[in-house]
């Protein structure tokens, strides 16, 4: 096999690109590099664009949830206090996640654009990716990979009282500061 591509960005059709710019630009931390003609390249890292967005001069019909297509974009930090960083800056200013997930593997946050697409931001809770695979080939795994939902507001104030990232990043932890949250696979498909 040869050389494997990287992932360069991604080019999201909508009706309200100024407001769809504003909220990735606010959610990635990104700056736009260039705007016009019904374009808007937007970057947040070394790449000259990593999202960008196109509003064609018709009307689009609004997004499904019963539709095929790419349910989500995931977007990854390097620490639970860097996840938990962000997520209080963008509570701050009034994007709440729409679900926020203990998937074992990852410890997520769902956010909806204006158009309604899924935006995960997300940490690995393992160090290697051989161990999250192990965990994924494991018994947890196989009886939920989805995972128990949690409220971030509670991880957020359990960090901060010195509880460990380790502690936190667990279904356990989830399961029971968080016991009576309904099923988060029904906020990801409607």
């Amino acid at each position: 096999m040869g050389t494997t591509p990287r992932f360069a960005h991604v080019v999201l059709q909508t009706s309200r690109l100024p407001e769809m710019r504003d909220w990735y630009c606010t959610l990635l931390d990104g700056h736009v590099v260039f705007e016009g003609h019904g374009l808007s390249f937007v970057t947040f890292d070394e790449e000259h664009h990593r999202i960008a967005f196109m509003s064609p001069p018709v009307a689009l019909d609004a997004k499904s949830p019963q539709a095929a297509g790419m349910h989500h974009v995931a977007y990854t930090f390097d620490s639970l206090d860097q996840l938990l960083d962000r997520y209080t800056e963008l509570a701050d200013k009034g994007i709440e996640p729409h679900v926020p997930i203990q998937h074992g593997v990852t410890t997520s946050l769902y956010y909806r654009d204006p158009d309604g697409n899924f935006v995960e931001l997300q940490v690995d809770n393992f160090a290697t990716p051989e161990q999250a695979t192990a965990y994924m080939a494991g018994p947890e795994y196989e009886q939920d990979p989805v995972g128990p939902s949690f409220r971030p507001e509670l991880m957020r104030e359990a960090r901060h009282a010195g509880t460990t990232a380790e502690e936190l990043t667990t279904r356990t932890w989830a399961l029971t500061t968080s016991p009576d949250l309904p099923n988060p696979l029904v906020a990801l498909t409607s």
